[in-house]
This record gives C-alpha cells, sequence and structure tokens, in this order.
C-alpha cells in the first residue's frame, strides 16, 4: 500500500475527481478522473516542473485499481523528491537512451560519466565556443594539442643543438649557414634554461615558467648585471628553441608562450662607435708583418668584417680590377658585393702580387685574433672592437657624406650608416686616413686606376 491510498477498492466508494495527497496533507499530488472513453476512463493527472515552469502530465487506465496504484505511486515519488515520476514518457526516454550511451562509454574507455556531469560539461563546453560546433572544435584540438610528443626539456635542447651544428660546417671558404661560435653560445643560453627546470616536458612550460628564467637572468652565477643586449640574445634564443619545438610537435601551435610579459624585447642602448685614427692605422700596418698587414689594410681601408677577411681568397683581391669581390658565399649578407680598392690601400697590397692563389690567413680565427692582439700591443695601441671595420665606415661616410655609397661598400644598410657612424669624423681627417701609404711606396708602387669607390 502507498502513502495517500488504500490499496485496491471499490469504485463504489470514490468520489470524483479523487484528489491524493502525500501522507493525506498538504497540496494535492495527484487528481483521479473519470471520463467517457469506454476502454480507458480513468485519468491520473498531476504536474511536473520543466525548465522551471509547471506542466501537466496525464495517463490513462482502464480500471480505477490500477490508476489508484499508479497516482499512489506519483505522490509518494513527488513527497519524498524522487524525480523520476516528473518526468514525461519523451525524457524518460532520453535518460535512458542517455544511460545506455554512457555505459558503452565506460565499457570502451573504463571512464565511468554521470548524466549530470555529461551535459554540465557539454553546455559549458557549447557557451565557449559560442554557436561554434563542437565537433569542430575537438578536430582542431586533435590536430594542435593532442599531436604533441612529451619529450623532457634537456633533452629537447641537446637535440636542438645537435640538429645545429651541422649548419655551423660549410666548403671551404664558405660561410656556414650559422657561425659556430654563435651556436655555442646559443647552446650555452638554452642549457642554462632547461636546467633550472629540471623533470620538465617541453609541452609543460608556461609563461610563468619563461618569465621566471629571464628574471633570474641578473642573479645568475658570474653574470651579476646582464645587459638589456644580452637578455635580448636570450629571449631570441629561447625564442628559437620553442619555434623548432613546435615544428617538432614538442609543442601545440597555439601555445602562446611568446605572449609572456618577459619575452618582449627591450630598447638596448648602443655603445660608443670606437675606430683607430690614421696615425693609429699607420702604426699598426708598419707593425704588422706577413699576412697581417694585407689583412689590416683590407680591413680598414675596405671595411670586410673579420669574417669575411678570414674566408679571403687572393683570387678574390685581384679578380676585378680595382676591386675586392666579396662572394655570395663569403658575405654575411650572402649578397656579392665589390668594394673599391683606392691608391692606398693599392700601395699596401703591391708587395703581395704574386700571390694569387690560397686564402690571405691559412689558420684559425683565433690565432689572428691573438696575432691582432699582439701587434696592437706592440705598436703601443689599445684595441677597439671592430676597430677597423668602424674606421672604415666612419672615414668613409666623412669623406663622401652618402650613406647609401657607404652602405654598398660596407655591405649594409644606409640607415646603420646614419645611426652609427655620422658626425664622428671630419672631411680632413677622412682625407688623411684614406692617403696612409706604406713608407717607401711614392716612387715605386702603381696605383690601380678605379677610384670611384672613393
Amino acid at each position: 500500500m502507498f502513502p495517500g491510498g488504500s490499496g485496491e477498492q471499490s469504485e463504489t466508494n470514490v468520489k470524483f475527481p479523487k484528489r491524493l495527497r502525500y501522507r493525506g496533507r498538504g497540496k494535492t499530488l495527484a487528481t483521479i478522473y473519470k471520463g467517457d472513453n469506454p476502454t480507458q476512463p480513468y485519468n491520473v493527472y498531476w504536474r511536473v516542473r520543466v525548465d522551471g515552469k509547471p506542466r501537466s502530465r496525464f495517463k490513462s487506465f482502464a480500471s480505477f485499481t490500477e490508476a489508484k496504484r499508479f497516482a499512489d505511486k506519483i505522490v509518494n515519488d513527488i513527497g519524498k523528491g524522487v524525480l523520476a515520476s516528473t518526468l514525461s514518457p519523451g525524457q524518460a526516454a532520453d535518460a535512458l537512451n542517455a544511460l545506455e550511451e554512457l555505459q558503452r562509454f565506460y565499457q570502451a574507455t573504463g571512464n565511468r560519466l554521470s548524466i549530470r556531469f555529461t551535459v554540465g560539461a557539454y553546455c559549458e563546453a557549447a557557451r565557449k565556443l559560442q554557436g561554434r560546433p563542437l565537433a569542430e572544435a575537438v578536430d582542431g584540438y586533435l590536430r594542435s594539442v593532442v599531436s604533441v610528443k612529451r619529450v623532457d626539456l634537456a633533452e629537447a635542447v641537446q637535440e636542438f643543438v645537435a640538429v645545429n651544428k651541422p649548419r655551423t660546417v660549410a666548403p671551404t671558404g664558405q660561410r656556414p649557414e650559422i657561425g659556430s661560435g654563435y651556436a655555442r653560445q646559443k647552446g650555452k643560453m638554452l642549457q642554462k634554461f632547461a636546467a633550472m627546470f629540471p623533470g620538465h616536458a617541453v609541452c609543460d612550460l608556461t609563461k610563468g615558467h619563461l618569465d621566471k628564467f629571464m628574471n633570474a637572468l641578473p642573479t645568475m652565477p658570474r653574470r651579476p648585471a646582464v645587459s638589456p643586449k644580452s637578455r635580448n640574445h636570450h629571449r631570441a634564443a629561447v625564442k628559437q628553441f620553442l619555434n623548432w619545438a613546435t615544428r617538432k610537435d614538442y609543442l601545440p601551435i597555439g601555445h602562446r608562450l611568446f605572449e609572456a610579459d618577459t619575452m618582449r624585447m627591450e630598447t638596448t642602448n648602443g655603445g660608443a662607435t670606437e675606430f683607430y685614427t690614421p696615425r693609429e692605422l699607420r702604426d699598426m700596418l708598419e707593425t704588422a708583418d706577413g699576412a697581417m698587414q694585407p689583412l689590416i689594410a683590407i680591413g680598414g681601408m675596405a671595411g670586410l668584417r673579420v669574417a669575411e677577411l678570414l674566408r679571403l681568397d687572393w683570387a678574390d683581391v685581384w679578380h676585378v680590377k680595382g676591386h675586392i669581390e666579396v662572394t655570395a658565399g663569403k658575405a654575411k649578407t650572402r649578397q656579392r658585393r665589390l668594394v673599391g680598392i683606392c691608391p692606398a690601400l693599392a700601395a699596401w697590397l703591391r708587395p703581395f702580387r704574386t700571390m694569387t692563389t690560397g686564402k690571405l690567413w691559412n689558420t684559425t680565427e683565433s690565432k689572428f685574433q691573438k696575432r691582432f692582439d699582439a701587434i696592437s700591443e706592440q705598436a703601443g695601441l689599445t684595441r677597439k672592437r671592430n676597430g677597423l671595420r668602424h674606421s672604415f665606415c666612419t672615414y668613409h661616410f666623412a669623406l663622401h657624406a652618402n650613406e647609401n655609397l657607404t652602405a654598398q661598400q660596407a655591405g649594409n644598410s644606409p640607415g646603420m650608416v646614419h645611426e652609427h657612424y655620422k658626425g664622428l669624423a671630419t672631411r680632413k681627417e677622412a682625407a688623411k686616413f684614406f692617403a696612409i701609404r706604406p713608407a717607401k711606396s711614392a716612387s715605386n708602387i702603381i696605383e690601380l686606376q678605379n677610384r670611384t669607390a672613393l
């Protein structure tokens, strides 16, 4: 027997409509009506709330006993807060179908989900997608995040360094894709980065990790005051690594790590441009011997970079009359250029006219640098960073007041020339610089005819 009713009873004892209350008290929860349908005259009505609004439900029965039993159960369920009875037949069918689908999902994956959790998660996703199909979002996720491989950060850095090593090697006399010194420094920066986050996979990295690394730079061992330029180098190294990691599927393509606050490049204040006076260049040239003399002369009076100088062949000096040819494979910019040989430079090169093959410098850059230091010290000079090239650009621009011409000869941009070399020397000083000749060259040096570069 259900509360609110007396089990089977004769219809003769019932007054219609029959109103049923939970435990005989409170408001009516269900009502039995008797209609005119000869086969199912007894109708049970009750009310449910759908989307917060009351809705009427009913069900017909052939006998009063069946109707009463069903109505008692409805009243009992509603009174106890059992919600199943409040569902419409369609809702009940949907609920059963959902339970069956979740059971199949559990059997396939071992992950048990409830209807409430599943519907809630779907609705939350649908709100975020703002009308876009959920399947479309899932496909995009599968193309990016799900394909990411979990690789230890330190191992990935080692792989990145190893991948870049072949790029530092080039055929003899040619410029490699990246400089070995640059690759070595970049590797050290990234090893420092990986050491700060042991046990982390690349895909674990967050903006917070990048901020922590950049903020720690000023306090790292033996680096108490890292300059903005150095921090920019660290940023560039990390960005190159993360771009490579994205291509390798170690990071999702939409990782957004570069949006970290500390990954924004800093403005750097360029240092003063140091260059040699005409007297200092003369002292160096007169002190130098062997291959160092033409190398210093070309560096100061033709403005080649040190790396370009050390790749230079004697054939490049004599191949184009009146010019030094910097081939695309030897130039920093990977673009061929011709640098005019001024009369004074021709005088310094004249004793080497019989040298037609081979490189001007046959050993390593470190040995060149040590030899240059020794010549500077012997000549009583303080060595200036990139002093030979800076001297050429400074005096050439002062002599011609034409940044386009100087940039063409030096292999850089007019803006760079204008920014770094404007107003550093007078035209008189420049003319004196490009007139430096060997002490005994006046009567026995045949000047080259092409003077248009100066």
